[in-house]
């Protein structure tokens, strides 16, 4: 592995841990949301954003990381 390929690893690396943080931190806002403890628009309305943003979160946690990881993989040498 020549080191630009390792710094493209990091980078990668980087990218995929960076997106389940924000994932996470997605899915507590939108809890936080959903609890009532922090009001955009009134209660009914702020459920409703709070479950959206639950699941863009769950998305960004669960999914996009397998996405790029499967965007990302080295091809196979014979």
């Amino acid at each position: 592995m020549n080191p630009s390929d390792e710094s493209l690893a990091k980078k990668r690396f980087f990218a995929i841990a960076s997106m389940r943080l924000m994932g996470a931190i997605f899915i507590i806002a939108g809890f936080i949301l959903i609890r009532g403890a922090f009001e955009l628009a009134g209660q009914p309305t702020d459920r409703w954003i709070g479950v959206a943003v639950v699941l863009v979160g769950v998305f960004d946690f669960a999914i996009m990381p397998k996405i790029l990881a499967r965007r990302w993989r080295s091809p196979k040498t014979p």
